[in-house]
């Protein structure tokens, strides 16, 4: 984040603003911020630290810092973690809350439409084309990733490598690989050689995804607590959620199929905000829009509460040499498992000649400029999958 990351010098700054005109920018780059979670978390220093200066510019860094040591979507914690600075947990809850809430209903909106709509012919060229563009970028960011958090530290490469191996070759995402990283780096290191639940009563419309069956209270709950379990293990960008929930949402729970997983991660990457707001639309496929509720919930809980409960802290104990060991092996391993994920779906995605071009043009676009955002990339991608269905 070396473009993003200020000197960490005293600023002045303007009077605070009011509580409201703070939300109101949430949600307005919640509503408008494309370009994921670097091109995010820049709009905020522009804005708040550079223009306005409603954010001094060392509490800015430090919030930068927390967001990267801990787990959480990038974005989204720091914007929890600005609003915690200016309002405590009022502040955490309502600003996390404003700059979430239009991509999600943006993603329920789609996701009802997709239910709708998915099986007509127009819909399934424009994902056609899409999901190579996607790869395209998952493999981008996963480079972007390597380079960001990786450096040329041979050990944490050997985390990485080791975890890429292990996602592609098991198609499969281990949390137990993720610590066992986190801990040989913090030994390398830092230690060298010297009941029942009540039944839900509700319109069965706000309970039913794709099966078109109702969900029942096991499967609610299974959404909720998955969820909520990949949200605290998502660290830096939100595509490194990508592979956790392919395991979970295909291999394990078979909630999507491989092609329905990468119209997932399509609409995340065509909508503001942050990337894991996925998890809406995938909750909503599941078990609608109840389903949808409760996976977006619980993919953010887990940043919330670090916010509130652990950034008091985070000056006397954020520094420490061991706490940055593990939380580097963790990142490398998470890192892998993007790349991974990227060889398994797109050995998936790409079956024939046109998606392999449509993800080699995309590839090549994203890596000779940084003009194009890669909501217009997918949208031309999404264009040209449904001209080629249509000559086919």
């Amino acid at each position: 984040m070396d473009e993003t990351t200020p000197e960490n010098e005293t600023t002045p700054v303007a009077p605070p603003a009011s509580l409201s005109a703070f939300l109101l920018y949430f949600l307005k780059l919640g509503t408008f911020g494309f370009g994921g979670p670097i091109a995010l978390v820049g709009y905020m220093q522009r804005d708040l630290v550079d223009q306005r200066k409603w954010v001094a510019k060392e509490d800015y860094v430090e919030g930068l810092a927390f967001s990267q040591l801990s787990p959480g979507p990038l974005a989204a914690q720091l914007a929890m973690y600005l609003g915690w600075m200016r309002a405590g947990f009022l502040g955490a809850a309502l600003t996390g809350l404003a700059f979430v809430l239009p991509s999600f209903l943006m993603v329920l909106a789609l996701a009802a439409a997709y239910i709708q709509y998915g099986g007509m012919g127009w819909i399934q060229g424009v994902f056609y084309g899409i999901k190579a563009a996607v790869i395209a970028i998952i493999a981008r960011s996963a480079w972007k990733l390597t380079k960001l958090t990786l450096a040329k530290d041979v050990l944490l490469w050997f985390v990485f490598a080791i975890s890429a191996l292990f996602t592609a070759i098991t198609q499969k995402e281990s949390i137990l690989l993720f610590i066992g990283s986190g801990l040989l780096v913090l030994l390398i290191r830092a230690f060298p050689r010297k009941t029942t639940a009540p039944t839900l009563v509700l319109f069965p419309w706000f309970i039913t995804g794709l099966t078109g069956a109702p969900a029942d209270h096991g499967t609610l709950t299974r959404v909720f607590l998955f969820f909520t379990e990949a949200g605290a293990f998502v660290f830096g960008s939100g595509l490194a959620i990508v592979p956790f929930l392919r395991e979970g949402v295909v291999d394990r729970y078979h909630w999507l199929n491989t092609q329905q997983f990468l119209d997932s991660v399509a609409v995340a990457m065509i909508t503001p905000g942050p990337v894991v707001i996925t998890s809406g639309f995938i909750g909503y496929l599941a078990a609608g829009p109840v389903g949808a509720c409760l996976a977006a919930a619980g993919v953010f809980i887990p940043p919330f509460l670090f916010v509130v409960l652990l950034a008091p802290y985070y000056k006397k104990f954020g520094s420490n040499p061991k706490v940055k060991a593990c939380i580097a092996g963790v990142t490398a391993a998470a890192t892998g498992a993007i790349a991974g994920a990227a060889f398994v779906l797109g050995r998936q995605a790409i079956g024939d000649i046109p998606t392999a071009i449509i993800c080699l043009a995309t590839l090549a676009v994203l890596v000779s400029t940084k003009k194009v955002p890669e909501p217009i990339l997918i949208l031309i991608a999404g264009g040209v999958g449904i001209l080629i269905s249509h000559g086919n």
